[in-house]
């Protein structure tokens, strides 16, 4: 029996793309705090904890960390991945390696799965941008896998007959569906169907859906009552009740049965706090109990051949019971505000549509000047999406460029494939998908747009922003304060637009407060490279002049900008600057001769003046600072200020400690001013202390403990536990590094000792796994062999790694393990 019944698992990962449309990366995202943005939290909270999932003993103890990945099927969508190669390359490298670990355990299968670019939803898209948007999900996929896929992901598994076709052009042999996405089916060879508006699909099966072409594509339409149990019923909390109810599922049938389900990867650990404890638990336990095979879709394939034949429903999708409709109407769909409606889908679609057909035909006119064919040149710019080294840039125009050789404008021509490239970012699905149009995940899709316009101003020469933001004005926010698309537009929107100059400006201010900013100096920040061909700095009192020039270059466009600037900073966060292009080497000294001698004045109302002849009326000042940096900065402004109110708060606090302790015998409660003082300066010397290469924990503890004696827990702060992981992971690297530092093994004690009295729990996974790697490596084992023969700096070590075991759970290998 157990040869028959087969067990899939498929994580479908995926956040949408939130880089900024102009900088290339992801701005601070206050909601996802303490960490910087949604995507750092979800790779701390599923992602990363997903490759070393823990597995615990009868008494809660860790005998095993897995890569779940290499034991189920997954997708990641690609520009997540992209996202992980630059900010979280372990993680990212632990992904790669579990498909090559699959591979090796699924008959040559590998468990990744591609899916197509930017999450689309492709039976909305019009036919160039659906073939673009798989090949380009392929051949992301084999950048990073180093092997074809065989199987896509479609974007909330939004389906038509088109799509598929076009899928199976690709080469690809399968896809996943939901069950009622299944219109019929039956046996090859038979001639009845069975309609599945009247009877359930059999999941546990492959089918082939033939197609119009003479093509044909596997579809395995998971079991969708046992994946929303996981995704929404609560089956996580425990790993056995998870194992149970997916072997449940298999049933008794004659011949192969393959139990399979779906859900967001995000599901584990990200939505279902531990989730990748109950998914890696459930794994294990079904396979160390054989009670059914674990298999990948194309090992399963391999053996079992589709025998069955299957028509879809049209225009469906697995997360709406409307289908597309979710991401083009007012569906009745949300997650949830009573009152709102979303009748802004569709005019926000409608806007996008016209601003997409209105560049189609003149970026085809322009592209065909530099492009032998613009759109098999569109197809493969996931290349130089892929790879924007030069050399790399210059081979992909040789290959599809006309003439390419001295005098090709590469500016524009790379600037036309990005003007395609955003139009198909703008449509990502996550932009209709949520309660309103002022949501960051639509101002996001919005954002892309604006720089669709600006591209198609620039190198086409088309004005087409007004019109397009009075078609953003039908799509109504139910936010009264946001108003209706246009608004959010010109709100939050068009101050994200940048350019060469305002790149000039934040460099240029930016270097008031970096000492490492000479004459000289080459600096990179995003996609952008600096140099300062000349810098010259004034200073009087608090007041500051910086005059200089830069060369500018955008590493996604090639463009470049010779710039001159003067700014004035009048202290604190007060600046004032100009920008504009270098005009020669008169013009750049009557400039700098002007303002300096201004300055030397003190007429600083006249180098505003001066400012405003020079570089025209446009301005800029800390807010034209990139956000990132803009915080950076802030802060610096703000130490001294801070530093001030810390030191009042001490002076209060350490003044009133006798009082604090009368008051405490007579059990007086606190009040608030004290007790603020308290939690305030505690917090701020554990945080600092937190901080430090190696920290004091048993100074943490003090603190902790002087901060309770005052009715504060430190631990319910976000900021103190966010500190404490951070100090417990930056240890555990350590300690992999130098396994033999007795004293890194007591502080990583004292800490876990700390975090198991914690009130509020703190995730000690990272040491956890630091632990587990030394304790199964040769360091353990010959720490043992060594203690054996009598050496007592062995053994002296032994009995400090293994009370640190103790307190962090994990239990320690057998001789010979």
């Amino acid at each position: 029996m157990t040869d028959k019944r087969y067990l899939c698992i498929h994580g479908h990962f995926y956040q949408p793309p939130r880089e900024n449309a102009w900088l290339e990366t992801i701005e601070p995202q206050d909601s996802a705090a303490p960490y910087h943005d949604w995507n750092a939290r979800v790779t701390a909270e599923c992602y990363e904890p997903n490759t070393a999932a823990r597995i615990l003993d009868g008494d809660g103890r860790i005998v095993r960390l897995v890569n779940n990945y290499s034991r189920m099927s997954f997708n990641f969508g690609p520009t997540l991945l992209k996202w992980l190669e630059e900010s979280e390359p372990a993680v990212y490298a632990d992904i790669l390696d579990a498909d090559a670990r699959s591979a090796d355990r699924f008959g040559g299968h590998g468990s990744a799965m591609a899916q197509a670019f930017n999450h689309q939803i492709l039976p909305l898209a019009n036919d160039r941008d659906r073939r673009t948007q798989i090949l380009w999900g392929l051949r992301d996929f084999e950048h990073r896998f180093a092997r074809a896929a065989e199987g896509m992901w479609l974007p909330e598994t939004a389906v038509n007959n088109p799509t598929l076709e076009d899928l199976a052009a690709a080469g690809v042999a399968f896809t996943i569906l939901a069950p009622h996405q299944a219109r019929r089916s039956r046996r090859i060879g038979e001639t009845e169907w069975a309609d599945h508006n009247l009877h359930p699909v059999d999941t546990t099966r492959p089918y082939r859906v033939n197609l119009a072409s003479g093509r044909s594509i596997v579809v395995f339409f998971y079991d969708g009552a046992t994946s929303r149990a996981v995704a929404f019923e609560g089956i996580l909390q425990q790993g056995e009740q998870f194992a149970e109810r997916l072997v449940g599922a298999l049933g008794e049938g004659e011949g192969p049965r393959l139990e399979h389900i779906a859900t967001d990867g995000e599901t584990y650990g990200h939505h279902h706090r531990r989730g990748e404890m109950a998914l890696a638990y459930a794994l294990d336990h079904v396979e160390s109990e054989k009670l059914a095979e674990l298999v990948n879709y194309g090992l399963y394939l391999e053996r079992f051949p589709a025998d069955h034949e299957a028509e879809i429903v049209e225009n469906t999708s697995w997360s709406c019971v409307h289908g597309i409709e979710r991401w083009r109407t007012d569906c009745g769909c949300n997650s949830g505000r009573p009152g709102w409606n979303q009748a802004w889908r569709a005019p926000l679609l409608a806007a996008l549509d016209w601003l997409r057909d209105s560049v189609e035909q003149p970026f085809e006119v322009a592209a065909a000047e530099l492009f032998r064919d613009p759109w098999e040149a569109r197809d493969s710019y996931i290349d130089v999406i892929l790879d924007r080294e030069p050399g790399n840039v210059s081979s992909y125009l040789q290959r599809f460029g006309c003439e390419f050789g001295e005098g090709f404008d590469v500016v524009r021509a790379l600037s036309l494939m990005e003007l395609q490239r955003n139009a198909m970012l703008m449509y990502t699905s996550c932009g209709w998908f949520f309660d309103d149009i002022s949501g960051i995940e639509t101002v996001q899709v919005i954002q892309y747009a604006g720089r669709v316009v600006q591209l198609a101003r620039d190198v086409l020469g088309l004005d087409l922003e007004r019109e397009f933001s009075s078609r953003l004005a039908e799509a109504r926010s139910n936010v009264p304060e946001q108003g209706d698309g246009r608004q959010v537009y010109e709100r939050h929107v068009k101050g994200s637009m940048v350019d060469l100059r305002g790149v000039a400006a934040h460099f240029a201010i930016n270097s008031l407060f970096e000492p490492e900013a000479v004459n000289g100096a080459r600096r990179t920040v995003y996609p952008f490279r600096e140099e300062i061909l000349e810098r010259e700095l004034v200073e009087s009192g608090t007041m500051k002049m910086l005059l200089g020039r830069s060369r500018l270059i955008s590493a996604v466009t090639t463009e470049e900008a010779d710039v001159t600037y003067g700014i004035l900073h009048f202290g604190d966060h007060n600046v004032s600057a100009g920008v504009r292009n270098y005009q020669g080497v008169e013009a750049y000294a009557a400039m700098a001769h002007d303002l300096r001698e201004a300055f030397t004045r003190a007429d600083y109302p006249q180098i505003v003046r001066l400012q405003e002849r020079h570089f025209g009326e446009r301005t800029y000042s800390l807010r034209s600072l990139f956000r990132d940096e803009q915080r950076h900065v802030l802060t610096k402004v703000i130490a001294n200020t801070m530093q001030s109110i810390g030191e009042s708060y001490r002076e209060i606090y350490l003044q009133n400690q006798p009082l604090m302790h009368s008051l405490e015998q007579f059990a007086f409660p606190l009040p608030a001013g004290l007790r603020v003082a308290a939690e305030t300066v505690l917090h701020n010397d554990a945080v600092t202390e937190l901080e430090q290469p190696l920290p004091d924990f048993g100074e943490v503890e003090r603190l902790v403990n002087e901060a309770s004696q005052w009715g504060v827990r430190l631990d319910a702060s976000e900021q103190f536990r966010f500190a404490y992981e951070v100090a417990l992971e930056r240890m555990a690297i350590a300690l992999e590094r130098t396994p033999d530092d007795l004293q890194l093994l007591e502080s990583l004690r004292l800490a876990s000792e700390i975090s198991g009295r914690a009130e509020h729990e703190l995730d000690r996974w990272q040491v956890q796994k630091a632990y587990y790697a030394v304790a199964h490596s040769s360091v353990y084992a010959l720490a043992e062999a060594r203690a054996s023969r009598g050496d007592r700096e062995a053994d002296e070590w032994l009995l400090h790694f293994r009370a640190l075991g103790d307190w962090l759970t994990v239990v320690l290998p057998s001789n010979g393990e």
